[in-house]
């Protein structure tokens, strides 16, 4: 399967929003169903220095861009943290398993190591989430700690992990 990883673009909300509300992607992310395209469109047309958002996309059958994915990063904005960013990323559930996940979040490292020189990359993840937290540990994190009762997801508390990987360059041996 072909796909493009690119840099998000103005007329792009509409296609995350659809990947965000999609069974099988929103249990996994922060979001709620009332969210509205506006909102994701006004994100991306706001998006300033610190943040960086990338989606995969494919031609679907009309040969339109369809998004598949998208995974975005945010540097810390308090000065004494700017060494560190916050990842988040979503997969269309038809495309996971088939390296979207992993050519995605590997451009968001590229970034972050090579152009940011960010020291530390950090994640929550759910932690039934299995197959994330395996993407993660394959790409270097490594869990540091449990947030007990941390996001509300289908009506109850649930425990999120917080994940994080330090640059190699930084890594003394």
């Amino acid at each position: 399967m072909e796909f493009l990883i690119r840099p998000i673009e103005i007329g792009d909300g509409k296609g995350v929003n659809a990947l965000r509300r999609m069974p099988g992607v929103f249990e996994n992310i922060l979001g709620i169903p009332s969210e509205r395209v506006k909102r994701n469109e006004d994100f991306i047309m706001n998006m300033d220095g610190n943040q960086h958002q990338f989606v995969a996309v494919v031609q679907n059958k009309n040969g339109e861009e369809e998004i598949i994915g998208t995974a975005g990063l945010t540097i810390n904005s308090n000065p004494r943290l700017r060494h560190s960013g916050g990842i988040g990323i979503m997969i269309h559930k038809d495309y996971q398993n088939m390296g979207v996940g992993t050519a995605l979040m590997e451009a968001l490292l590229d970034v972050a190591d090579n152009w940011l020189m960010l020291i530390r990359v950090e994640l929550g993840v759910f932690e039934d989430n299995k197959r994330a937290i395996h993407l993660y540990e394959k790409l270097g994190f490594k869990k540091e700690g449990l947030k007990r009762l941390a996001a509300i997801r289908n009506g109850k508390y649930e425990n999120e992990y917080l994940m994080a990987r330090i640059n190699p360059s930084y890594i003394k041996e």
